[in-house]
């Protein structure tokens, strides 16, 4: 935790910098205790929501209401209480307890317990003074010199009172196979978009799927309707841009079309939309082929055909035997649809020892996505791999489709289901799983609330001798300062994901080489003066 000396010329003197937003709020260990004042919204509560919250929860998010005022929180204080204590929000259906990824959305037990003395008690605002700033969203795009841009046709969403599953097919031109190395999503509207799946397909079926339907795009649930599309990425709230290890990529064929399926909640009803995925290649030099497979599968289960009779609970498993070659697994992600209620995935070496992959106890279609593991997984080639899927087809299911429940088979339509677990992977090679996805430490107690949001820098409105060198940086990075006193630097990530912390004096060099590529905030905390933020890229 910061000492007294830097955090009290910050509270001073931070200015409302145009370029950025900086917020900093600390709380110690015997605050938290039960026997010490109600906690309050400015000086306790609204950094925790502004840290874990508020991506969604602001005015033109996904959800459905705002959480960035005091007026707005106290209103919704009960529903925030129970959402967080059954740990629905923020939305991470994996068992941490299982494993843990990286990138991953919680709170701390700390904070659920802070968050609910202030309901308790009251709900109090405190001293407004002293709440941090409100973070700014201004949805800035992370690859800021794409490859390859495909936009969707400016769509009116009909969903009429149900969720709609809109698939785009766009051709892509491309003259020749590339490999992407960068991924992004970039959501046109989004408080109507839910989620964004994207394939590249092959065949001419999802462009001659698109032509028949005369709106924009044609309809498609559980896929786009094409046995010959491949998964190359998905969007959800929080997810930021998809950046592979150097020298890996996912093959993009010449020729192919990508399949944008847009998940449009109900209550998106006449609004418009137009997504697109910016996407950053290479298509020369060494690559290894990342590819995207479901090896576990509804396809081959041990207990034959995925098939639930009406009012019961059925669990089917499914295995699979690594070939002849290490793997090297950079994500999971399981599918199911909607009367899926749990499902888990782990691996048995030929040593026996027990690698644990992934555990959904409450499944939440609504909620799914790639989970990355923080360092890539080494799966020994003979490994069995396993996953067991259990599904309520009872009138107790309330996601269930069907009233009375009706037998449900595999399929793509709304009122089938799937049992897959998606993986992400390449031929291992030694190292691999010494390479960091997510150098952030994992939250374990409640020290340091902060949050930091990069508005967009202008980076000509800094003097070059004030700046972090050399940017962009491959290896060092130097973070020269008015004076040569201590101070302390955070590096962040497009999310505002805390990457770094360490402390410095002018003219030190601090080694970055380690960050995948992409686009930081270095936010430097001097012991006196006003804080300062920096844009910086890294390769």
């Amino acid at each position: 935790m910061l000492s007294e000396t830097v955090i009290d010329p910050i509270r001073k003197h931070a200015s409302p910098m145009k370029r950025t937003l900086l917020a900093f709020l600390t709380l110690s260990a015997a605050q938290a205790e039960a026997q010490t004042p109600v906690p309050t919204w400015s000086e306790n509560v609204a950094c925790i929501l502004y840290s874990n919250c508020t991506s969604c929860h602001h005015d033109g998010g996904i959800a459905p209401f705002s959480l960035m005022t005091y007026q707005e929180a106290n209103a919704a204080s009960f529903g925030v209480m129970g959402a967080v204590n059954s740990g629905s929000m923020p939305p991470w259906p994996p068992d941490r307890d299982y494993r843990q990824f990286a990138h991953e959305r919680y709170l701390t037990q700390q904070e659920k317990d802070i968050i609910t003395a202030w309901v308790n008690g009251g709900t109090p605002e405190g001293d407004p003074g002293l709440a941090p700033p409100m973070p700014v969203y201004v949805n800035p795009e992370d690859i800021t010199d794409p490859d390859l841009v495909l936009t969707i046709p400016n769509y009116t969403i009909n969903s009429q009172g149900s969720d709609v599953y809109r698939c785009f097919a766009i051709p892509t031109s491309l003259a020749t196979d590339v490999y992407i190395t960068d991924l992004e999503v970039v959501p046109d509207n989004r408080s109507a978009v839910h989620h964004v799946l994207v394939y590249a397909d092959e065949s001419p079926a999802p462009l001659a799927s698109d032509a028949a339907d005369p709106l924009p795009g044609y309809n498609g649930f559980g896929g786009t309707g094409s046995s010959t599309s491949k998964l190359i990425g998905a969007w959800v709230p929080g997810q930021s841009t998809r950046s592979y290890p150097d020298g890996m990529g996912l093959k993009l064929p010449a020729g192919s079309t990508v399949v944008m399926q847009v998940h449009y909640p109900a209550s998106a009803n006449g609004q418009q939309d137009q997504t697109k995925v910016n996407i950053k290649y290479t298509s020369g030099g060494f690559i290894r082929e990342l590819f995207i497979a479901s090896p576990l599968s509804h396809a081959a289960l041990n207990e034959g055909f995925l098939a639930i009779p009406p009012n019961e609970t059925r669990t089917f498993t499914a295995n699979y035997a690594v070939p002849a070659a290490n793997l090297t697994v950079l994500d999971v992600s399981p599918h199911m649809h909607l009367i899926g209620k749990s499902i888990k995935a782990w691996a048995t070496t030929p040593t026996l020892e027990t690698i644990n992959l992934i555990d959904i106890p409450e499944w939440d279609f609504h909620w799914q996505g790639f989970y990355e593991f923080r360092q890539p997984v080494k799966i020994p080639a003979g490994t069995i791999l396993s996953s067991s899927a259990t599904y309520d087809n009872t009138s107790s299911n309330p996601h269930n489709p069907s009233n009375p429940p009706a037998w449900v088979f595999a399929g793509e339509n709304t009122t089938d289901e799937m049992m897959l677990v998606y993986f992400t992977y390449t031929i291992h090679f030694p190292g691999d799983e010494d390479i960091v996805i997510d150098t952030s430490t994992v939250k374990e107690t409640f020290a340091d609330c902060y949050y930091l949001t990069n508005v967009g820098v202008d980076e000509a409105e800094w003097a070059a001798d004030t700046a972090p060198y050399p940017n962009p940086s491959t290896g060092d990075l130097t973070v020269p300062l008015p004076t040569g006193t201590p101070c302390v630097v955070i590096i962040t990530d497009a999310m505002g994901r805390k990457i770094r912390e360490f402390q410095s004096v002018s003219g030190n060099a601090q080694e970055v080489k380690d960050l995948r590529t992409g686009v930081y905030t270095v936010t430097v905390l001097p012991d006196r003066g006003a804080a300062a933020v920096f844009r910086i890229s890294v390769f």
